[in-house]
């Protein structure tokens, strides 16, 4: 197994030649890297009228292992080899170390550079690779890499920290400037030595530069930006090299993993250029249905200086939109987003002269009901968190759901099997009173700009939604209605667990009808009641519902059965017409009795806890309508919470598509 290392440029602001007198004075030991135990020089030779030394030394490292392991492998150090090439007229040293020890089973090769800075001459660059190519090493192998990992990163934090204490030790004798080497005024004119190329970036990537735009990264995560960074080198018609934030960003995107980050990118890259995503800034234009229709917007910054997106989605008219702007219409609209988010980063960063990489969300789902899981509406919403998953990973820096109602659950559900799991966990969500709670939104956001409608002070820009004009409608494919097809996660490629994926289920067995739509549609005479019996087999299973009443008022409970009750012939008999059938005794009232008004929606749900029936009864005093669904969660598909959760009543105006919280 063989592991590369490589440190980021370091950059010491001081010359060269000061560099040097402080780097001799590491040996033959020093106290501030007590592994090294001794240093005997073996050969030492001056060349060109002293304008380059070349000097060898045998260094005695203490091994940095347990008690125990260096016990079986019978020696408490090692020795290596390290080869200095300076050359004062060049103002460079390179220095080559190798393991003398153990060489027929491990091989150990480091490569360092002191080099004057190409565009400051007064301060000097370092730069550090390494490689490890463990062959056999008494079935230690892995432990050895591990060791080998851990060294590296402690000479590397160590290395700039030494010169800097002989540096001062220097100023402290009053040495504060070393001339520069002139060759003698005797000595032949050799020719001009070519300049050694240095590794060409656009910017130097040095310490100062990672504190100041990438923040704070370890040594190792340093090396494998290095990897990566070079890795671009090699591919073929790549019209500009992404910056050292987007490398950053696709390799926290695979944990680390430099190949699988390199696979990742390289198709990103090649997916930009084939969809021209570079120009979409200057090329999209907002069609008149989002400027008008679209309720979200760019809402100031958090504490954190993440830029904010403000997204009501409660509000949005999911069916509307998508049936006017088409699903790449709606993905494009998407990643116009995403693209001015990326920009609205950069100048955050620039403004507060800080690392900012990536943006923050608030979602207000006030008005969230089961229309929003409209199927086509669900696929193209899947469809879209795959395309900004897979090119914009970890641009998303936390995610503020406010308002969620009890409808909430299912729609996470759903759609959180398709979003990766570090994603997952940048999520927080709130209920309606986030603006005013010790621990809301005054966490993350400042107070004067928590938006209007969440009774904060500042007002936005942001559309209020509505539906959307049937005249805009541009997709004839789209109906209301989906076919009864698996979705299929394009992560794994498995199928999501029943409740995402099998047909929605619109009433129990008895109540089946062969209804095209999600909705039944129930129309109830004055005084009559109508009941949907589900018997449960699943303690903790989540039933969830979604009704509108449609005409005339409505009172709506949720009751447990506990004894077994037969089935219906005949919708206008009620089970509360059945003799022995007592509230107390073998029923019980699991949700107190709600009056829904005309034209509200309600939308609720209830853990199942027993195995018992569980009846949902709507009763009609006057003669009404109802359109209606209802959803059972198994308990196994569901992972969520239910405690903070309320039922939730909202106006169904023909004049709009979001709905208001009473």
């Amino acid at each position: 197994m063989v592991q590369k290392f490589q440190s980021p440029v370091r950059v010491y602001k001081h010359p060269f030649e000061l560099v040097m007198k402080a780097y001799e004075r590491r040996f033959p030991k020093c106290p501030q890297m007590p592994i090294v135990l001794d240093c005997d020089i073996i050969k030492d030779e001056s060349l060109e009228n002293g304008a380059k030394r070349n000097t060898s030394r045998r260094c005695k490292l203490a091994v940095d292992a347990p008690y125990i392991f260096k016990k079986l492998i019978g020696v408490d150090f090692v020795y290596f080899l390290q080869h200095n090439y300076l050359d004062m007229s060049a103002r460079t040293l390179s220095i080559e170390a190798v393991n003398e020890s153990f060489s027929s089973r491990i091989e150990i090769f480091e490569r360092c550079r002191y080099y004057a800075h190409p565009d400051n001459a007064e301060w000097t660059c370092f730069d550090q690779t390494a490689t490890l190519d463990i062959k056999n090493f008494f079935g230690f192998e892995h432990s050895m890499e591990k060791m080998g990992m851990k060294q590296y990163t402690q000479t590397t934090l160590k290395g700039k920290e030494i010169i800097e204490f002989f540096i001062s030790q220097l100023e402290e004798e009053g040495i504060t400037h070393v001339e520069r080497w002139v060759p003698p005024l005797d000595a032949p004119k050799s020719p001009t030595p070519e300049k050694e190329q240095h590794q060409h970036h656009d910017i130097l990537l040095d310490g100062d530069f990672i504190a100041r735009n990438l923040g704070q990264l370890s040594p190792m995560q340093e090396s494998k930006l290095l990897e990566l960074r070079k890795m671009l080198d090699g591919v073929d018609d790549l019209e500009r090299v992404p910056s050292y934030q987007t490398i950053l960003r696709f390799l926290s995107a695979r944990d680390w993993h430099v190949s699988q980050a390199f696979a990742m990118l390289r198709d990103s890259l090649q997916w930009r250029k084939e969809h021209r995503i570079d120009a979409l800034l200057e090329e999209y234009t907002k069609p008149a249905v989002v400027v008008e229709h679209f309720p979200g917007g760019w809402h100031h910054q958090d504490k954190d200086g993440r830029p904010i997106y403000i997204l009501r989605l409660g509000h949005m008219d999911v069916k509307g939109l998508l049936k006017s702007l088409g699903m790449e219409g709606l993905l494009k609209l998407a990643l116009h987003i995403c693209e001015e988010g990326i920009q609205k980063i950069n100048e955050s960063a620039e403004r507060l002269d800080k690392p900012v990489l990536n943006w923050s969300l608030l979602v207000d789902l006030e008005g969230l009901s089961m229309r929003h899981l409209w199927r086509p509406g669900i696929k193209a919403l899947l469809y879209i968190i795959e395309t900004v998953e897979r090119n914009y990973p970890e641009t998303m820096g936390r995610v503020l759901v406010v308002r969620a109602p009890r409808v909430f659950p299912i729609a996470w559900t759903i759609v959180s099997a398709f979003i990766d799991e570090h994603t997952r966990s940048k999520f927080l969500f709130y209920g309606p009173d986030c603006a005013h709670m010790t621990d809301g939104l005054a966490q993350y956001i400042d107070e004067e700009i928590v938006p209007d409608f969440l009774g904060g002070p500042c007002k936005t820009m942001i559309h209020e939604g509505g539906l959307v004009p049937k005249t805009l409608y541009k997709m004839n494919s789209l109906e209301d209605h989906d076919d009864d097809v698996t979705i299929v996660s394009p992560a794994s490629g498995s199928a999501l667990a029943p409740v995402a994926v099998a047909p929605m289920k619109r009433l129990s067995a008895a109540h089946q009808h062969d209804h095209q739509n999600l909705y039944k549609s129930v129309d109830l005479k004055a005084g009559f009641s109508h009941e949907l019996l589900i018997r449960n087999e699943d303690p903790k299973s989540v039933l969830t519902w979604d009704f509108d009443v449609m005409r005339n008022d409505l009172h709506f409970t949720l009751y447990r059965v506990t004894q077994e009750l037969p089935q219906k012939n005949d919708d206008a008999v009620s089970y509360f017409d059945l003799q022995d059938f007592v509230e107390g005794v073998n029923y019980f009232r699991e949700e107190p009795t709600l009056v829904c008004r005309h034209k509200e929606s309600v939308q609720g749900s209830h853990v199942m806890h027993h195995n018992d029936s569980y009846l949902m009864h709507w009763f009609s005093p006057s003669g009404a309508q109802l359109n209606l669904f209802y959803e059972v969660l198994s308990s196994v598909n569901y992972k969520g919470s239910m405690t903070s959760l309320q039922s939730a009543f909202s106006s169904n105006s023909s004049a709009a598509s979001s709905v208001q919280s009473r």
